[in-house]
């Protein structure tokens, strides 16, 4: 991940998991339980939980944790907002020197599940945002997920970890040549409700 510059940078990702079940705190836990995060600099408190490091390192970590609870079959939904470039975060700068390694790519790649997700990208400071976040739009039909329009947001549906890669490579396209991006985004799996 290097910017314009050719210089790292760290991201981000604050978010909050909501498990639809009286066992919702066993969910949290028990995801949380099974996810390694260190190669992240994490800090939870009672309204989300803010991890920081490399990309790669942040959506590993984010897509773990929603598909261990959502292999529960339980309803899930996790949402959340990652960023880059942000003018003075430091937090978490020394997990820069993490290799590129995920820690949970082993650990889920048996998991399978199905999830509908909305995300919005926010290119900042740009005025020709319109255009990047349309390149992104396009770019996500020919990545293995359903993409639909949606107000506010863009709609996926497919498999979570075809989802997650569909949101890491928009989000690294976009800051490759945008100095600050945000990107929310919402995914829900085992939804009792129909689309």
């Amino acid at each position: 991940m290097t910017n314009e510059c050719g210089t790292s940078r760290i991201a981000g990702c604050q978010f909050t998991l909501y498990p639809m079940s009286d066992k919702f705190v066993d969910i949290i836990l028990s995801a949380l339980d099974k996810v390694d995060t260190s190669k992240v600099w994490k800090d939870t408190d009672d309204v989300s939980t803010c991890i920081r490091g490399k990309m790669v390192h942040i959506f590993d970590v984010t897509q773990a944790i929603f598909l261990h609870a959502a292999k529960t079959g339980e309803h899930v939904a996790m949402s959340g907002t990652f960023s880059i470039g942000c003018p003075g975060d430091s937090s978490g700068d020394v997990f820069m020197d993490e290799n590129d390694q995920p820690q949970n790519k082993a650990g889920i790649q048996d998991i399978k599940q199905q999830a509908g997700c909305k995300f919005a990208l926010y290119p900042m400071g740009h005025e020709d945002y319109m255009k990047k976040i349309m390149d992104q739009i396009d770019l996500s039909k020919s990545r293995g997920v359903e993409v639909s329009e949606s107000h506010y947001a863009t709609r996926l549906d497919g498999d979570v970890k075809d989802i997650f890669n569909t949101l890491q490579e928009s989000f690294d396209q976009v800051q490759q040549v945008v100095s600050h991006v945000t990107m929310t985004f919402t995914i829900s799996a085992n939804s009792p409700s129909n689309k």
